[in-house]
């Protein structure tokens, strides 16, 4: 199966914006793609969520989402919380390997970080990757403080045997300071796995038929991406 589970380091990093550059650079190289939601959270009934966004932004994605609860809290929470029964890893599983068969690429956008709790059980994001035998991209912060928290979700995923496929920074400033410099080299390092690009600051802001048309730039060739270098465009390395 082509899937890729995506997660970050934490909430707020980026998932969804490079979860959409990853679909649009995969579909503008003749690639389908699905975008699976395990858990939906922080979204009432009708509004839209992450996988709306990715389909605003991506173009023509086949979108699903298992689970929808209204607080933003971790999922086992907010599903406590609403009295719903939460989404579990082999629920997921199943989903992902449906879309699988019929289309050549499948993201699996997981809610916060890696080891969020999807059930009672302790279910995590982790053990999606594992039932799926998939590898997992990283979205990372871009400053001060991402090297520790990379570091983290790197050696919980050595721990569990599962296969980082890289880094991508989520969000990418014009100006960029000394830290956010010296991260471009160091954060490879951290994560044990390449740097697969960054995304602009501000990117889901762009006319959607803008950002298909640039994303491939953001992302390193492994990603469908045309991005061969270590420092993002406009940027001076340290």
């Amino acid at each position: 199966m082509s899937v890729m589970v995506v997660t970050g380091t934490g909430t707020e990093v980026g998932k969804t914006v490079v979860t959409a550059a990853v679909a649009a650079a995969a579909l503008a190289a003749g690639r389908t793609v699905a975008v699976l939601k395990p858990a939906q959270t922080g979204v009432a009934p009708g509004e839209p969520g992450d996988v709306a966004e990715v389909r605003r932004l991506a173009g023509p994605v086949t979108g699903a989402e298992l689970a929808r609860f209204p607080e933003p809290l971790a999922p086992a929470t907010a599903a406590r919380r609403a009295g719903l029964a939460p989404v579990g890893p082999e629920e997921i599983r199943r989903a992902a390997a449906e879309l699988a068969a019929s289309h050549d690429l499948v993201l699996v956008e997981g809610a916060g970080g890696l080891l969020v709790r999807l059930d009672e059980a302790g279910s995590t994001l982790a053990d999606v990757a594992g039932l799926l035998d998939a590898p997992v991209l990283v979205v990372v912060q871009a400053g001060l403080g991402t090297l520790n928290t990379t570091a983290l979700t790197a050696e919980a995923l050595r721990a569990r045997g599962l296969r980082c496929a890289g880094v991508v920074i989520g969000s990418w400033p014009a100006e960029p300071d000394l830290a956010m410099r010296c991260n471009l080299t160091d954060l490879p390092r951290e994560a044990g796995a390449p740097l697969l690009g960054a995304v602009p600051e501000g990117a889901a802001t762009l006319p959607p038929e803008d950002f298909r048309a640039v994303a491939a730039g953001w992302l390193a060739p492994e990603l469908d991406g045309t991005w061969a270098g270590a420092v993002p465009p406009g940027s001076a390395p340290a």
